[in-house]
């Protein structure tokens, strides 16, 4: 009886220790091993990536994302605890270095916009350069290096989606910039630049036709001003249009684009959505490509690398996931509260 007793007593205790709420850490988000995420680099963060708040957004989305970002945050920080026990912290140098890449594209003023949109410092971005160096070395010494695509896996894939590699018409593998005469939102070139009416996006286009014509690098000029929000990031690169895509635009752009040769660029294009300078990079027949053909060799090689990298990484963040110690505090509070309603 006396046992009975005392076992439960026991159980009375542990069920009125996990019934009372516990006790969060004022200011701290989450902490991974014992190593705090403040509220305060959570808050930076966030705003880093949702500079402008969704029109509409409720408090329950804010949270959810606020959620999603911290998650992030936990894993970028796993990983860096990785990479310093393994000693693979970036050095001073190549911080400087990455930094002063970034900073390349831009006046001083232009850089300084650019943090102030994000809600930076200097100090802060390149904190955050440290960081994803860090990373990056640990993401190349544990997967990067240990990937090799053989001839054979690039055999067997050409073999087993053979007709993936025969197009049934002719394609064009184009890019473009686009400047449109109203203001979106939507818009996100490396300088923030956006026409903001008829008069702007004339002036602009011509200004850049004049950059490309003087030697200018399509690919650097079309990230940094193009208004096309699908290409912008690609460095205006369209890929790869059948022919028969050209049935939908209008006979004087088709007639157009038909006359460039690969390399060539045209005139500034007044279309509907704004002006337009068109590049055509290449040009495929139609017809099976073989296995021997270079860039098959390479798309596949890139397709397969690719496909392994994501799969490599997706495995090794769960794993290190599994051997970290994580307290998800923002989670709990979000529960906590949710209980008290």
């Amino acid at each position: 009886m006396k046992r009975y007793l005392l076992y439960l007593i026991a159980a009375l205790a542990v069920f009125a220790q996990f019934s009372c709420k516990r006790s969060l850490p004022a200011g701290i988000a989450a902490e991974v091993n014992g190593r705090a995420i403040t509220d305060a680099e959570l808050t930076k963060s966030f705003q880093t990536q949702f500079p402008d708040p969704i029109e509409g957004a409720n408090e329950d989305l804010v949270q959810t994302q606020r959620l999603d970002v911290l998650t992030s945050l936990i894993t970028n920080e796993i990983l860096l605890q990785r990479a310093e026990k393994m000693g693979l912290a970036a050095v001073d140098a190549d911080v400087e270095a990455e930094f002063n890449k970034l900073k390349a594209p831009y006046t001083k003023e232009e850089f300084q916009n650019q943090l102030n949109d994000r809600k930076l410092t200097e100090a802060d971005l390149k904190s955050q350069v440290r960081r994803q160096l860090t990373v990056d070395k640990l993401i190349n010494k544990e997967i990067t290096s240990h990937i090799t695509i053989t001839d054979a896996d690039v055999t067997n894939f050409y073999n087993a989606n053979k007709t993936s590699f025969n197009l049934a018409e002719p394609q064009i593998h184009m890019a473009q910039i686009l400047v449109t005469p109203y203001a979106d939102p939507e818009v996100r070139n490396l300088k923030n630049s956006k026409s903001q009416n008829e008069a702007e996006a004339r002036a602009k286009i011509e200004d850049l036709l004049a950059r490309l014509r003087r030697g200018d690098d399509f690919a650097m000029v079309a990230q940094n001003y193009s208004e096309d929000a699908k290409s912008v990031a690609n460095g205006g690169d369209m890929g790869f249009l059948p022919e028969s895509a050209l049935d939908k635009v209008s006979p004087e752009l088709r007639k157009i684009i038909m006359g460039l040769q690969p390399g060539a660029m045209s005139q500034v294009i007044h279309t509907e959505e704004g002006y337009r300078i068109l590049k055509v990079i290449s040009r495929e027949p139609a017809g099976q490509r073989d296995l021997n053909d270079p860039r098959v060799q390479t798309s596949i090689r890139e397709s397969l690398r690719n496909s392994k990298d994501q799969l490599l990484k997706a495995a090794y963040y769960e794993v290190a996931r599994n051997s970290a110690k994580v307290e998800n505090y923002l989670a709990q509070r979000i529960i906590d509260n949710a209980g008290a309603k």
